[in-house]
């Protein structure tokens, strides 16, 4: 996540100007009020109906059968992207962190421009901050043919839009942890090209990812969605499946309370990829006792290799009493690993936007899909698999 935003006030208090990635922003890192010291202490079933049980006291949704899933990481989500977008016959709705001038781009504001004079809705709703260049060299094309462009907050404070959702005619959706840029090309495995792990879903969860756009579209005075935006969703596969959205608050958001109730779920396994891991301490006393239960307990994180070493450098100070635990921790060493997932035990799995640093759990838009199905389980062990041949273990 190559932005991070902040209060002019603020940033100076914790350092001043940086630039990260390709944007200068005002850094907020390490130095967000809105902690919660939140820790979790029930006890969490990890049966798939008590964990939904669980899910829907947290966060308000409930685990639904019917969905299908397909893992599409790195490059191969824009292609896919494309096919999608070509094949609307109703709507294209979008909310994206970054989206600028570079390859992809121009794939994909073809196959919208397209649909557009086809008379589809696009709807395309682009964090102000993040995506810089966009409102020059994007949003006129678009407009031209008939999208309706929006800027999420365009004044530069701490709760950006971290979302990462597209959903087309109601019935699919899009999310994880990409953006439109030149970074999310290739697969991971050099400097320039970054690991990201994305899905495909079909199934009830798409009307969720629908009204996680449609609260954000309409907090930028879009209009309110037509009714066909929302069909009934048919059950498409064997997945359990649920998307949490979280928005940003000064005591207890909803990304905080499902990361934690994953973790706090795992019996065996708990595997956890992400890009910005700086748990705070509730989260560490959570991952340590999940070890001292005999949990599997795993944490896959950048290496030198990332777009900010000030949060690389919060990331190596939380490993001492992770690693006095027992728990292991990998460094992908290729490019930046951007994905954000869990695995827990054989059957549980989370996906999306939800970074485990305080700017993602305190202050952002954002949001991940839990998903209930072996198979998932299955597919994300051999993704681990993959990317662990490619990581450095870090030792006490």
């Amino acid at each position: 996540m190559p932005t991070r935003a902040g209060r002019n006030g603020t940033a100076r208090a914790c350092g001043g100007l940086m630039r990260i990635g390709l944007v200068a922003v005002l850094i907020l890192v390490g130095c967000d009020s809105r902690v919660t010291g939140f820790r979790l202490t029930a006890k969490v079933p990890v049966d798939p109906d008590g964990f939904s049980n669980a899910l829907y006291q947290s966060v308000g949704v409930r685990l639904a059968p019917g969905h299908d899933i397909e893992l599409v990481d790195n490059g191969k989500v824009f292609s896919r992207l494309e096919q999608e977008i070509g094949k609307a016959k109703t709507s294209v709705n979008m909310v994206l962190f970054i989206w600028r001038p570079t390859d992809p781009s121009p794939r994909i504001v073809n196959a919208l421009v397209a649909r557009a004079k086809e008379g589809v809705a696009c709807r395309i709703l682009v964090d102000a901050v993040a995506s810089t260049g966009f409102e020059d060299d994007v949003k006129p094309q678009l407009v031209a043919a008939g999208c309706d462009v929006r800027a999420f907050r365009p004044r530069a404070t701490q709760d950006r839009n971290h979302r990462k959702i597209v959903v087309v005619d109601g019935t699919l959706g899009f999310t994880g942890g990409f953006g439109i840029d030149k970074p999310w090309l290739g697969d991971g495995k050099k400097p320039d090209e970054w690991r990201e792990s994305n899905l495909i879903v079909k199934g009830p969860a798409v009307n969720e990812l629908q009204q996680a756009f449609a609260d954000n579209w309409q907090e930028m005075n879009g209009p309110l969605l037509p009714a066909s935006d929302f069909p009934a969703v048919p059950a498409a596969g064997p997945t359990r499946a649920a998307y949490v959205s979280s928005t940003g608050s000064a005591h207890l958001t909803k990304a905080d309370r499902l990361s934690q109730l994953t973790i706090a779920a795992a019996t065996k396994r708990l595997w956890i990829a992400n890009a910005y891991f700086v748990p705070s301490p509730g989260m560490s006393e959570l991952l340590i006792e999940k070890k001292r239960q005999g949990v599997d307990v795993q944490i896959m994180a950048p290496s030198d290799n990332t777009d900010h070493q000030q949060v690389l450098r919060e990331q190596r100070a939380t490993y001492g009493k992770l690693l006095e635990a027992g728990i292991r921790i990998w460094e992908y060493q290729p490019s930046l690993l951007h994905s954000k997932t869990m695995v827990v035990d054989d059957h549980l799995s989370v996906l999306g936007s939800i970074n485990l640093d305080r700017l993602s759990l305190n202050a952002m838009e954002e949001g991940s899909l839990v998903m209930s199905d072996p198979h998932v389980v299955e597919e994300l062990t051999k993704t681990w698999e993959a990317d662990l041949l490619h990581c450095k273990e870090i030792k006490k």
